[in-house]
């Protein structure tokens, strides 16, 4: 009996002390891990909510960058963080298309994370530096086809949304480019504007401002659907290659075993930052869609999309030996 009550009485204290953890949360400052250079669609996004976390929650949200590896590197120092709330991974479906394509990843998506909620989700943006003879999708298909391998795509890295993108172009449209990894979509977007290299399937926050510059021609979207804040951009399905279709999300994890009173504190904080008319407005202006959803929802999205990409790895060859 008496070792059954000092159980009930572990049980309870420890219920306690979650509680008061996360009535107290946060009462240091917190670090947002960021898997990519300065200036990118992740790290652009971190940011906004991060300074909004910081005016509601009334301490430090701290963008850390830790570029590599397709942001592995910041995800394995998520993974292995202390699961107290003050480390949150800032994740796009990047980290989900790193688990079919890095065949010795040392964390799993799935099992070392905790899901607060999805942020916002984006297109890529097929652009092109003005100098590039081509401006619709069927003269860059045809360009491609004339010269096999001399077209170069930047991407973020190997398995990176803009890889995933440009592998499905080329699968679809059978062509031949050449895909150049960065460590970002901000030096990708530097590159591209400097003509260092040709063209890339960017996600559209950090690309936004050039285009709208005319430093670099947009010509198509990858999703379904027009977006708003390009009208006058067509689909890559509706100018030739039909079927095709992808975006880009952005959401925040933390470590697993996250007291789960801090995670919904913090889902709650997020959605409200996300319904703010400023924010609104940001993300609209970066091409960005507003989500915001539950816990629960967010695991949802992951297992589906880590079944997708995990095909589409598969079928188009794409794998990297993990650093």
């Amino acid at each position: 009996m008496n070792h059954q009550l000092c159980a009930i009485a572990a049980i309870v204290l420890a219920g306690a002390s979650a509680f008061s953890m996360a009535q107290n949360y946060p009462a240091k400052p917190v670090r947002i891990l960021v898997g990519y250079a300065p200036g990118g669609g992740t790290d652009i996004m971190a940011r906004v909510v991060g300074a909004k976390l910081t005016d509601s929650l009334k301490q430090q949200f701290v963008i850390e960058n830790r570029p590599g590896a397709n942001a592995n590197i910041a995800a394995k120092l998520a993974a292995d963080a202390p699961a107290d709330g003050y480390t949150i991974l800032f994740m796009s479906v990047a980290h989900i298309m790193s688990k079919p394509v890095y065949k010795n990843l040392s964390y799993d998506i799935e099992r070392d994370f905790t899901p607060i909620t999805v942020v916002t989700n984006v297109p890529n943006v097929l652009c092109l530096h003005p100098s590039l003879p081509a401006k619709t999708v069927k003269e860059l298909i045809a360009l491609a086809k004339a010269k096999p391998g001399a077209l170069s795509y930047a991407t973020s890295g190997v398995g990176s949304p803009e890889h995933f993108a440009g592998e499905m172009f080329k699968m679809m449209t059978r062509t031949d480019m050449l895909a150049i990894p960065y460590k970002g979509g901000g030096p990708l977007a530097i590159d591209l504007v400097g003509g260092q290299v040709m063209l890339a399937f960017n996600t559209a926050p950090p690309i936004m401002p050039h285009i709208q510059a005319g430093r670099v021609r947009a010509i198509a979207v990858t999703m379904d659907q027009r977006v708003a804040a390009l009208p006058d951009v067509p689909t890559i399905a509706e100018s030739g290659v039909p079927g095709y279709q992808m975006s880009t999300w952005y959401g925040a994890v933390l470590p697993a075993k996250t007291p789960r009173e801090i995670v919904i504190k913090l889902n709650q904080e997020m959605l409200k930052a996300l319904a703010l008319p400023d924010v609104k407005e940001r993300m609209a202006g970066l091409g960005a869609d507003v989500v915001g959803n539950t816990t629960e929802e967010f695991a949802a999205l992951i297992k589906l999309e880590v079944a997708k990409y995990t095909k589409v790895a598969n079928a188009a060859n794409i794998s990297a030996d993990q650093p």
